[in-house]
């Protein structure tokens, strides 16, 4: 049976047509896989990301889409961790090797040979996909599809980003940007009982912080009320890192949550690095990561704030996100 999907077709700026509408057959689920009929797939700014050309496409004509919610439509061979009808999220990690030194000592994300839904692999922008069952998670009875979608991975590598950062509950936490990863995030923190400062461009990101009760909001040339036990680097523009790290109070650490970030200017030693402030990046999950955020998303009851697109839509999708058109997280859906 043919399926529709989009595909990376030529890089570029989101309103030049990077993707192309295109019909191929069905995909046939090898030994482990599932083949997951998509219901809905979250609009990730890795998405953008890719269709814009900042991370060149693994591979010509590629699916993208990482935030996949759908049903089991078929078994592969072998496969025995989910049965036809189970629903089901497909998300960013698509699979590791297992065997190298990092996947060995329990640092799967930074395995030396991975594989990633939407980039290496085709992902959710279409009518069905093929997933690694072992990668793949049972999705929250609590959460409809459009509102679990952004949790697969937004939501995933906020909470590791969260970790990173090393706010303790009751602490001091910034947040830099404040789109589909960020809002979740927030929500953690503030059900751990964080104080949550945000500093975020354009009003609609401002009013969605305020309304999900951050102590306090201003723009990303701001400083907080207070200095920092640690800030999470959301928004892809280098140039807050120096920020960032300013509002830091002494042994803070910030961790810069995107796979993408345009250049570091350079940096002030004795202002922003001395009196032990930490700079790390956050690279992709654990499965254990997602599988801890997710039973945490069910306990605090975690809400995106969606907008939703018809799958046909991608392409606006896309752009809106863009061009910052909405508040939170796209979702397309089938």
């Amino acid at each position: 049976m043919p399926v529709q999907a989009w595909v990376v077709d030529s890089p570029g700026p989101a309103d030049s047509g990077p993707l192309a509408l295109v019909e191929r057959a069905e995909p046939v689920p090898g030994p482990g896989q599932l083949l997951v009929r998509v219901s809905c797939c979250g609009v990730c700014r890795t998405d953008l990301h890719l269709v814009e050309g900042d991370l060149p496409p693994r591979r010509p004509g590629v699916v993208p889409g990482h935030e996949v919610v759908g049903r089991v439509a078929a078994l592969g061979p072998g496969t025995t961790r989910f049965r036809v009808g189970d629903r089901v999220g497909v998300p960013w990690l698509a699979r590791t090797d297992g065997t190298c030194r990092f996947c060995r000592r329990g640092d799967e994300n930074l395995c030396t040979a991975p594989t990633f839904t939407g980039w290496d692999v085709d992902g959710g922008y279409a009518d069905a996909c093929v997933a690694d069952a072992l990668y793949v998670y049972p999705v929250p009875d609590s959460v409809d599809d459009v509102t679990a979608a952004p949790l697969l991975c937004a939501g995933i590598i906020g909470f590791r980003a969260l970790r990173r950062s090393r706010v303790r509950p009751g602490g001091r936490l910034g947040i830099y940007g404040f789109g589909g990863s960020a809002h979740l995030t927030a929500q953690v923190a503030l059900h751990l009982g964080m104080r949550v400062h945000v500093l975020t461009r354009g009003p609609k990101n401002q009013d969605l912080a305020r309304r999900l009760g951050c102590d306090s909001v201003g723009d990303t040339d701001a400083a907080p009320p207070e200095p920092l036990d640690g800030a999470i680097l959301f928004a892809p523009a280098g140039a807050l890192v120096l920020s960032a790290l300013r509002a830091l109070d002494r042994g803070g650490t910030l961790a810069v949550a995107g796979i993408w970030l345009s250049d570091i200017p350079t940096l002030v030693y004795d202002d922003e690095l001395f009196q032990e402030r930490t700079l790390c990046s956050v690279t992709a999950n654990t499965r254990s990561d997602g599988e801890q955020f997710l039973r945490l998303a069910d306990r605090f009851q975690i809400r995106a704030e969606t907008t939703a697109y018809p799958m046909s839509d991608a392409p606006r999708a896309l752009a809106d996100l863009a061009h910052g058109r909405f508040s939170g997280a796209a979702v397309l859906f089938t």
